[in-house]
């Protein structure tokens, strides 16, 4: 995704969970990136997350990079706590689209002492385009110094149901 001029607000330590914010042509881009995902065109891998609004009951659509680590599933938040995730934890799950491929999932939240090898292996695949929300954090990082910003990226595990 595009660079984003925005600054991160500040993370569990601070005042509030830390949410890095997308700039205007960030915002616009990801549009692009979901609807092309809604038509069935995935940019290396991602889809449309479709998941309902904890307060609204409607459908929130945002696009997202899933991961696969030791078979697993799992999508990631790179910016952080963010509106998605907030109606992930309240909603258990949503669906993700590539096309006229939908699959809907169960989403568990991770604790963060169990991130670490999800974390490092999402920045090996995704860090190109994810880094600069990690706050200095890649993929060659210590583990302390990943589970050090576990807190301020969820990571919840999916279940695609049949």
């Amino acid at each position: 995704m595009p660079s984003s001029t925005s600054s991160p607000a500040p993370s569990p330590t601070g005042s509030s969970p830390y949410y890095f914010k997308g700039s205007p042509l960030t915002v616009r881009f990801n549009r692009v990136v979901g609807r092309l995902a809604r038509y069935g065109i995935s940019i290396a891998g991602t889809a449309e997350l479709s998941v309902l609004g904890r307060k609204s009951g409607r459908p929130q659509r945002i696009p997202v990079n899933p991961h696969t680590h030791a078979g697993e599933r799992y999508l990631v938040s790179a910016r952080g706590h963010s509106q998605w995730v907030r109606n992930m934890r309240a909603a258990g799950g949503g669906e993700l689209r590539v096309g006229r491929r939908v699959r809907p999932f169960t989403a568990v939240e991770l604790p963060d002492e169990e991130k670490l090898p999800v974390l490092r292996t999402y920045l090996e695949k995704w860090g190109w385009e994810v880094d600069r929300y990690f706050q200095g954090v890649t993929a060659g990082s210590s583990d302390e110094e990943i589970t050090a910003c576990a807190a301020d990226h969820p990571v919840f595990r999916i279940e695609l149901k049949s």
